[in-house]
């Protein structure tokens, strides 16, 4: 597949995929989205800082710090391309934590053949064997998983089972479909059955779903240090849009 380049900016490409892994409440700050989801992943629960928030920006660190910690949440921001710039040096001088960078990748949506070789089974919600196979950061998913994962207008979950319950799934997927765009996230493979081509089947599953969805183009999220889900996305023909992190305020 041949790489070309996205027809959406920074700006545009982030609101779009907020879309797509939402938190359930929401408010604005200017441009800026603040978001939480009960604490499940960081895109739920920061502010998206795109655009100009309306204030100037130590008084915007402020209204986002006095938002988090009003629901008992950590404050975070998610700071995307350059145009992030001043406020990452706002919150870095108000001492907030940086994480490392995660990759936004984009591709012209690759729709491969089907393979019967893996049987891949698409629902439209997670079971609780998905969720056990997801297990987000090695960790048993907390009960606000389920919301935010099905909260979104076009979502599936793809899994791969190789042996009879209750063993685990071999592998797991989310995909959502937004304004022609699909999301891929939460690919997990078990570590019993890695480098089987697992990943790839699960993806490409996703890829024939969206394409049947009216997707064009596919978008996902991966942090610098993964190299080895980095190397399988670039295969696909996934090349780099822009980069963001999160900062986070101090602990007390």
């Amino acid at each position: 597949m041949g790489q070309s380049r996205s027809p959406l900016g920074v700006v545009d490409l982030e609101l779009l995929a907020a879309r797509g892994w939402r938190g359930w409440e929401t408010e604005r700050l200017g441009d800026w989205l603040l978001r939480a989801g009960g604490g499940f992943t960081g895109r739920a629960n920061s502010a998206l800082v795109v655009g100009d928030p309306g204030c100037p920006l130590p008084d915007a660190v402020d209204a986002v710090t006095r938002w988090y910690a009003a629901r008992d949440l950590r404050p975070a921001v998610q700071l995307p391309g350059t145009q992030a710039r001043p406020a990452a040096t706002a919150f870095a001088a108000a001492g907030w934590e940086r994480d490392e960078d995660t990759l936004v990748l984009t591709a012209p949506l690759p729709v491969p053949p089907d393979d019967a070789r893996v049987a891949v089974d698409l629902s439209p919600v997670p079971d609780d064997a998905w969720l056990a196979g997801y297990r987000h950061g090695g960790r048993e998913l907390p009960p606000a998983a389920r919301r935010v994962l099905t909260d979104a207008e076009d979502v599936v979950f793809a899994s791969v089972r190789l042996e009879p319950g209750p063993a685990p799934l071999a592998a797991v997927a989310r995909g959502v479909v937004t304004d022609g765009w699909l999301g891929v996230s939460a690919v997990t493979v078990d570590e019993a059955h890695r480098r089987q081509g697992l990943a790839s089947a699960v993806m490409a599953a996703l890829y024939r779903w969206g394409a049947g969805r009216g997707a064009r183009w596919a978008y996902l999220q991966v942090v610098e240090s993964n190299a080895a889900a980095r190397a399988l996305y670039r295969r696909d023909g996934f090349i780099e849009h822009h980069r963001y992190h999160y900062r986070r305020a101090p602990l007390p």
